[in-house]
């Protein structure tokens, strides 16, 4: 994937109506300190379209990027965040429900977990909730170049194990820092932007 044009197209708050795009959409989801918009930079080959921040949480729309004219990159608000209250943690959880269970376009759904630790109870709950919503996620182990190369295969053994993945879901080692899975991950973009998922 060759990206040619990035465009911030819509920013959908909790109360926000979520755009009718015709275009394919694939959305990002993960834990607030995971590297989500690390990743998504990275994607878009931008250093800091999507904010990046060391303050967990920051994300609290969700933000769809118009690549290329061919496909959608959707932020979803980061999970688990301490700090934020009760009430905007549940209006977070039913904006992100809403979107899965209500985008028409939503053909793929990467869900992120930081490679160095097993999932959290945030992960596996947001795990099941994809698949509930009927998509089959694409796991992302993000933080690669913070471990070593001999641990890889144990950490991904950990992440699928905890998580209850069946074999045939992509487990996609990533790191921000190297680029090292961005390939992979064009793989699928391509192929969803393409129509041939």
């Amino acid at each position: 994937m060759v990206i040619k044009s990035v465009n911030l197209e819509t920013v959908c708050g909790i109360t926000s109506k979520l755009p009718q795009n015709t275009l394919p959409e694939v959305a990002f989801a993960g834990k607030s300190n995971v590297g989500k918009s690390s990743l998504i930079n990275a994607l878009m080959n931008r250093k800091s379209y999507a904010r990046t921040s060391s303050q967990p949480g920051k994300t609290q729309t969700i933000n769809f990027y118009n690549i290329n004219d061919a496909i959608y990159f959707v932020d979803l608000p980061g999970y688990g965040y301490a700090t934020a209250n009760i009430k905007v943690k549940a209006a977070w959880g039913k904006m992100i429900e809403r979107y899965l269970n209500g985008s028409k376009a939503l053909k793929k759904v990467f869900l992120l977990i930081d490679i160095r630790h097993a999932p959290g109870a945030n992960d596996i709950d947001m795990y099941k909730w994809i698949v509930a919503s009927g998509f089959e996620p694409v796991i992302i182990a993000t933080k690669l170049d913070k471990i070593k190369r001999s641990q890889i295969s144990k950490q991904i053994k950990l992440i699928r194990d905890t998580l209850g993945c069946d074999g045939g879901t992509v487990i996609i080692p990533f790191s921000a820092e190297t680029k090292q899975g961005r390939d992979d991950i064009y793989v699928i973009l391509d192929e969803i932007a393409n129509n041939n998922i």
